[in-house]
Parts: structure tokens; C-alpha cells; sequence
């Protein structure tokens, strides 16, 4: 059953085309991981989803409501149900941890502040970090900070958990051990998981199946099996690391070898 279903999505920005007709369903309780580069249209697809952005033309349905023809109180409830984990973590500086993850529940329940606390504290612990939500979020790691931002998307019980670019930023040891983590809490909560990416050994460690983007398109859509043994162009190119335009890139390596040999440099 999907959960989400895109439908003909058509974006434009100043008339140029970012998305191009998409169309891709996100069964309940499965990982689909947005894969794509620079510039695909992994983000602007994102912003779809959450509802913060209309369509040009086409769909995206959420729980059965279209995101962007629904009223604003029903775009309310539906967002409550979706967790987001930013790039960036995005956690308030000048509140602490804990804080972080209670304003969620002060802003949009009535719980008493002893409940508050305890929710806290179990979504810390189930992220690894039960002992330090008393710290600021500077005193933290890159990888605690984003896991204290996984918490907080966690904090409403979310049918759907959103990651954007979770291992940006983060050394292949920390990146690994997120990975982990987005596996542990789609096994344990039975959620909805989309990560957008550009990380491979992350996509291929997390997923269900994987959506790629390129050029505001989907080149392909499938398990990590069929997309590993895919021989579309823009699959390949994407996978096998070869750059859009080898020539210029070759240019490139040829001139700052001869610079590097030059007599000025040299001297």
C-alpha cells in the first residue's frame, strides 16, 4: 500500500523545468532513498513532499491527501505525521538538547511537562543519547548533532521519517554508524523512511529501493540489485563516477600538471 504516491509532478522555476513529470509511489514501511547529484532535483522533489511548495502541474499524495490542494489546517495534522531530519541538524543553539526535542511537544500538545520529559528521554535514548541532553548543541559531535536531530523529528511519533543528506558532512566511520541507526528505527518504529542522498554506500546499505534522479527525471526506479545491474547512461555514469564531461576534465588535469612543472612555481 503506498503511502505516498507522485503523480505527472511538474516544477518549474522562472520557466525553466526542475522536475519533469514524475511519478513514483513510496509503499508503507519501506526505505526509498532519493539518489541523484548535484542539481537532479533530489531537494526540490523533497520540498513536494513536505508540502512546502506547489506544483506546477501533478500530484503528491500523502496519506491519501494532496499536499498541495489540501486546507491548511489538514496540511497542519499531515505534517505533525512526518519527521524531518535536516542536513544540517538545525538544532536551536541557545537551547539544550532536551529543549530541542521538547519544544516540538510543547508547541504542538497539551502533555504535562513531566510527560514531556519522559518522551525526551526515551527518544534520546533510542538515538544513543540518553546521557546528554542536558549539553548544548555546540558541545556535541557532527554525528551526535545528528542524532539529537533525529530525535526531534522522532518526538510526534511520525508515520514518515524524512533524512536530507544525513552523512553529509559526517567521516565514513560516523556516516556508517547512521546508517545503522535510520536501520534500527525503520525496524523498531515500523515507519516510512525517505533519505535523500548522493552518498552510494549509504543508498545501498539503507534501502528498499532507490529512485534516481537525473536532470529532474527518474532514470530508474528499483531495488539496490536492479539499480546496481542497470545499464541506463545516467545510471552508470552515476555509479561507475564518470564525469560529465571527460574531455574538460582531462583539460583541466593537463593544465595544473603543466602549471605545477612551470619554471614560476618551481623557482
Amino acid at each position: 500500500m503506498a503511502i505516498i504516491s507522485i503523480r505527472d509532478l511538474v516544477v518549474e522555476y522562472d520557466g525553466r523545468h526542475i522536475l519533469n513529470g514524475l511519478n513514483l509511489d513510496v509503499e508503507q514501511g519501506e526505505t526509498m532513498v532519493l539518489l541523484g547529484g548535484s542539481g537532479s532535483g533530489k531537494s526540490t522533489l523533497l520540498r513536494h513532499i513536505l508540502g512546502l511548495e506547489r506544483p506546477k502541474s501533478g500530484s503528491v499524495i500523502v496519506k491519501g491527501t494532496d499536499m498541495a490542494r489540501c486546507s491548511a489546517s489538514e496540511l497542519k495534522q499531515l505534517r505533525r505525521s512526518i519527521g524531518v531530519a535536516f542536513q544540517s541538524a538545525a538544532l536551536f543553539n541557545s537551547l539544550s538538547v532536551e529543549d530541542n526535542i521538547a519544544l516540538t511537544l510543547r508547541e504542538h500538545t497539551r502533555l504535562a511537562p513531566s510527560i514531556i520529559e519522559i518522551i525526551v528521554w526515551m527518544k534520546l535514548a533510542a538515538v544513543g543519547l540518553a546521557d546528554f541532553g542536558k549539553l548544548q548543541p555546540q558541545e556535541l559531535s557532527g554525528g551526535m548533532k545528528k542524532r539529537a536531530a533525529v530525535a526531534r523529528a522522532l518526538a510526534l511519533d511520525p508515520e514518515i521519517l524524512v533524512f536530507d543528506e544525513p552523512s553529509a558532512g559526517l567521516d565514513p566511520i560516523v556516516a556508517a554508524e547512521l546508517d545503522e541507526l535510520i536501520l534500527l528505527l525503520k525496524e523498531a518504529f515500523q515507519i516510512t523512511v525517505i533519505v535523500v542522498t548522493h552518498e552510494l554506500a549509504s543508498a545501498f546499505r539503507i534501502a528498499d529501493r532507490i529512485a534516481m534522479l537525473y536532470n529532474g527525471t527518474f532514470s530508474a526506479i528499483g531495488s539496490k540489485n536492479e539499480i546496481k545491474a542497470s545499464t541506463s547512461p545516467q545510471v552508470r555514469q552515476f555509479l561507475d563516477r564518470i564525469p560529465e564531461n571527460p574531455a574538460k576534465a582531462l583539460a583541466i588535469a593537463d593544465y595544473f600538471e603543466k602549471y605545477l612543472r612551470s619554471p614560476e612555481v618551481n623557482s
